[in-house]
């Protein structure tokens, strides 16, 4: 008995030395999220950047914003975004989740109606997969924007998709141990609300905040992205330009994106283990940081903060 234990301790303390140990950790990939995308809804590169040297480089290139969920222990996965880049966000999400293909997805969360976000439904159609019922979580304007605009009230129509609804601060259960809370976020509503997300684990929780105006205007409306930090363990944060003067020849200072350096200035007065949690995220092909060499990433990094990265995982 005594040699067990003593054999058990010594693979623990070879684990934490990789990175933990399982049994006193929890990290086994049984519920996870996924990063699948950190660009902003044009990808990188974008549509009409011609010159753009990153055409020719694959390894280069990055997909629109979007997280997958996993729960491993019951064979499920979902989608945060349905995104231009769907189709080969799905097999990434298929693949890193181990699971089965059918269903295709046990359900998408949409956070609002702006192109990167919600595109990708059209995968779902007819012309291409012909799924059946799946379940997409939306809020009340979202939900009524897809069923009465085409081509998305086609897919409400034949079936491809089912509609859920969502609430804001109410907490959606995908298990015992696994939910997901919608929270409303300040952002343009040309067609629907805006919605982050908190995803909360048996033992971790992630916070998606891809799009937001202005922290301060959230401030206004009395919610502190602060706050909302200290209640996870790893943020997502919106990081679409890193500055002003990033475009050339534009005025920036109306973008309704909070500039990098603005929230590196923010939550410099974070305690140093706060900083760690925030990673930043849907990018911009202008922001610098999407180069991870660059004085813009270093500068991240100096502040005690870091830049999401595709393919990133985090246990729950």
């Amino acid at each position: 008995m005594l040699a067990r234990m003593m054999r058990t301790l010594c693979m623990c303390a070879a684990l934490v030395l990789l990175g933990g140990c399982a049994s006193m950790r929890g990290d086994t990939h049984e519920t996870s999220v996924v990063v699948l995308g950190i660009a902003q809804d044009g990808g990188v590169p974008q549509a009409g950047s011609f010159a753009d040297e990153r055409w020719d480089d694959p390894s280069r290139m990055r997909q629109v914003v979007c997280l997958g969920i996993i729960d491993a222990r019951a064979g499920k996965r979902w989608m945060i975004e349905a995104t231009p880049d769907f189709k080969r966000q799905l097999l990434q999400l298929y693949r890193a989740s181990h699971a089965a293909p059918r269903p295709v997805l046990d359900g998408i969360f949409l956070t609002h109606a702006h192109m990167g976000h919600y595109t990708g439904l059209m995968f779902l159609g007819h012309e291409s997969m012909g799924a059946q019922g799946v379940p997409v979580y939306a809020m009340p304007k979202m939900s009524e924007f897809l069923q009465h605009n085409g081509p998305w009230e086609q897919l409400v129509r034949y079936g491809n998709i089912e509609l859920r609804p969502m609430a804001s601060g109410q907490l959606i259960q995908l298990a015992d141990d696994l939910s997901i809370e919608p929270i409303a976020v300040p952002h343009r509503q040309e067609y629907s609300e805006v919605v982050g997300f908190r995803i909360k684990g048996p033992s971790r929780s992630v916070l998606f905040i891809p799009d937001i105006d202005s922290w301060e205007q959230w401030d206004a409306l009395g919610t502190r992205i602060e706050d909302l930090i200290a209640s996870v363990d790893v943020a997502y944060l919106d990081g679409t330009f890193f500055d002003n003067g990033e475009i050339p020849g534009r005025d920036m200072t109306g973008f309704p994106h909070p500039f990098v350096r603005h929230s590196l200035n923010r939550f410099a007065a974070l305690s140093a283990s706060e900083r760690a949690k925030i990673r930043f995220i849907h990018f911009n092909h202008t922001n610098p940081a999407l180069d991870e060499s660059s004085d813009a990433t270093r500068v991240i990094h100096d502040a005690g903060m870091n830049v999401a990265r595709e393919g990133e995982r985090q246990d729950l």
